[in-house]
C-alpha cells in the first residue's frame, strides 16, 4: 500500500467535512505535482499533502496546545510509524508550532497550503465553477480584492514563494496546472449541467 493510499485513508476518517477534505487533496494534488517537477518523491510528498489537516476539524484551536492541531496529528502519525520527514513538514506548516522550514518538503507545504485553497475559490465563484476558466491574472487580482476568501492569508502566499526561491507567479502557474489535472475530484471540474 502506497503512503499516498494511507493517508488518504487516514484524513477519510479523522476528517468528515467535505469542505476539510477536498483542502487536503488540493493540497495534495499541488504536493504532487511539485514533487514530479522538481524530482522528488511523488508519493511522499503527496501523502504530506493528505495528512497536513488531518487533525484540524477536531482540533482547529490553541487554547490546549498539547491538544490542537496539528500536534495531535503528528503525535498520533508518530505512533503508527510515520517518518520525521513528514511529521516534520506538517508541523513546520503552522508557524505557532516553532518549527523552522529546512527541507524542500517542508517550503513545499507551506507554500501551497495556502495557495491551494485560494485557487479552488477562484475557480469556485466562475460563472462555470471550472478551474479551465482560471489562469494568473485571474488569481492575482482576487489577491488584491481583500474580501475575497479573506481567511487566506496573501502574505502566507507571498512568504511561501520566496522560501522556495521562486516568482510567486510561477508558484500560482504550478497550483493551477496541479489543481486542474485533479478538477474533478476537487469539484472544479465545472458546474453540473441542468
Amino acid at each position: 500500500m502506497t503512503l499516498t493510499t494511507r493517508a488518504h485513508a487516514i484524513v477519510f476518517e479523522w476528517v468528515t467535512s467535505e469542505v476539510l477534505r477536498k483542502h487536503c487533496g488540493a493540497v495534495a494534488a499541488s504536493m504532487a505535482y511539485l514533487a514530479a517537477k522538481n524530482g522528488q518523491d511523488h508519493d511522499l510528498w503527496e501523502a504530506t499533502g493528505w495528512l497536513h489537516d488531518m487533525d484540524y476539524e477536531r482540533h482547529p484551536t490553541l487554547e490546549d496546545a498539547e491538544n490542537a492541531h496539528p500536534f495531535v496529528g503528528v503525535r498520533y502519525l508518530r505512533e503508527n510509524g510515520w517518518s520525521e520527514g513528514i511529521c516534520r513538514a506538517i508541523l513546520s506548516h503552522a508557524d505557532y508550532a516553532g518549527v523552522s522550514r529546512d527541507s524542500q518538503l517542508e517550503k513545499t507545504l507551506y507554500a501551497v497550503d495556502e495557495l491551494s485553497s485560494f485557487v479552488v475559490a477562484v475557480a469556485l465563484v466562475r460563472p462555470s465553477k471550472n478551474i479551465a476558466d482560471v489562469d494568473l491574472a485571474a488569481v492575482k487580482k482576487k489577491m488584491k480584492d481583500k474580501g475575497f476568501a479573506r481567511a487566506v492569508n496573501r502574505d502566507d502566499i507571498l512568504q511561501g514563494a520566496a522560501g522556495l526561491g521562486i516568482d510567486v507567479d510561477e508558484l500560482i502557474g504550478d497550483v493551477i496546472a496541479a489543481l486542474t489535472a485533479r478538477a474533478s475530484g476537487l469539484g472544479i471540474a465545472g458546474a453540473p449541467a441542468t
